[in-house]
C-alpha cells in the first residue's frame, strides 16, 4: 500500500481531533478524503507529511513508518498543505530551483521545465509569484510538490478560493497525475470527487464513517426516494400517516419534502391522495437517489 493508518490518534487537550482512524490506500488510486471543517482531514494529511506527531497508532507511506524514518517518507511524498506558503519576492523558475536543491534533484534546469509545463504555467512562468493570480499560485505550489518527482501526493484542499475555469483547470491536471501517482487529497468541492475520485474517505468528527467507491457508497447509503413540493405549508404527521412505507423522512427546503419508502410507487400514490383529500397544491413530484452532497449531508448531520 502506498499510505497505510493503523489506529491513528491525535489529541488537542481533551478534543480527539483524529479518534483511532484506520484506511489505506493502494498505487495509482486518488482518493478524496471528505468532512466538515474540524472534522480531522488536515490534522491526518499533517501526520502522514511528518509535520506533526501522532499521539498514538501508526502511519506509513511505501512501507515506511512516517515516524520512525520521517526524511525518507517526505522524499516519497509531494504535499501541498492547504496554506500553499510561497515565497512572493521569488520568481517561479527561481522558486522551482531552490525546491529542486532542496530534496536534492538532478538534472534541475531540465525537471523544473518539465513540471512548469504538467501544471500550465508557461505564460506566468517569468514572473514574480506575488504577481500571479490565486490560480497561478496553486499550479506554483502544485508544481513544488511534484518537483520531486514523488510517489505519493498529499492535496490539502487544491482548489480553494479558485474561479470554475481553473477548478477544472487542476482537477484535470490533478486526474492526469493520478494516472502515475497515488493521491489522496481533501475537497469541499464534491463535483471534484466525482470527476477524479476512484474511491471517497469521509471523516467527522475524528472518526471515518465511510471509505467506499462512490458506486458502492450510493448504494449503501443512496436508497431511492421522491422529492415532493407542496405549494402549502403542512405538518411533518400529515406525510407519515399518509404514507404506509415509508421509511425516512427529512425537510429539505420550506415546502419541500425528501421521503424515502419500501415501495415509492404506492407512495407516490398516496401522496397524490393526500393532496386530494386535504386540497394541496404539489408544485413538483420526482424520483431519484440522493446526490454525493445529499449522501454527505446526511453521513456528518
Amino acid at each position: 500500500m502506498s499510505i497505510r493508518v493503523d489506529l491513528l490518534l491525535k489529541t488537542y487537550g481533551t478534543q480527539k481531533a483524529v479518534n483511532n482512524i484506520s484506511f489505506a490506500v493502494g498505487k495509482g488510486e486518488i482518493v478524496g478524503f471528505l468532512g466538515p471543517n474540524g472534522a480531522g482531514k488536515s490534522t491526518t494529511m499533517k501526520i502522514l507529511t511528518g509535520y506533526l506527531q501522532p499521539d498514538g497508532g501508526t502511519a506509513e507511506v511505501c512501507g515506511t513508518n512516517v515516524q520512525a524514518d520521517p526524511l525518507s517518507t517526505k522524499s516519497r511524498i509531494g504535499y501541498l498543505p492547504e496554506s500553499n506558503p510561497l515565497y512572493y519576492d521569488m520568481y517561479v523558475r527561481e522558486y522551482l530551483h531552490f525546491m529542486a536543491e532542496v530534496h536534492r534533484v538532478g538534472n534541475r534546469d531540465k525537471r523544473v521545465e518539465e513540471v512548469i509545463v504538467i501544471v500550465g504555467l508557461t505564460p506566468e512562468s517569468s514572473k514574480k509569484i506575488g504577481q500571479l493570480s490565486k490560480g497561478y499560485k496553486q499550479r506554483v505550489g502544485l508544481a513544488a510538490a511534484l518537483i520531486h518527482d514523488p510517489e505519493v501526493l498529499i492535496l490539502d484542499e487544491p482548489t480553494t478560493g479558485l474561479d470554475p475555469n481553473q477548478i477544472i483547470e487542476i482537477r484535470e491536471v490533478i486526474r492526469s497525475l493520478g494516472q502515475h501517482k497515488t493521491i489522496l487529497f481533501s475537497t469541499h468541492i464534491l463535483q471534484e470527487v466525482e470527476a477524479v475520485c476512484d474511491r471517497v474517505i469521509i471523516i467527522n468528527k475524528g472518526t471515518v464513517i465511510a471509505d467506499n467507491t462512490l458506486a458502492e457508497l450510493q448504494s449503501k447509503h443512496g436508497q431511492p426516494l421522491i422529492r415532493v413540493r407542496f405549494q402549502e405549508a403542512l405538518e411533518p404527521q400529515w406525510l407519515e400517516r399518509a404514507i404506509s412505507s415509508l421509511t425516512q423522512l427529512e425537510q429539505v427546503a420550506p415546502q419541500e419534502w425528501e421521503i424515502a419508502a419500501s415501495d415509492l410507487e404506492q407512495a407516490k400514490k398516496q401522496l397524490l391522495e393526500l393532496a386530494m383529500r386535504e386540497n394541496l397544491n404539489i408544485v413538483s413530484l420526482q424520483s431519484g437517489e440522493k446526490s454525493l452532497e445529499e449522501l454527505f449531508r446526511s453521513l456528518t448531520k
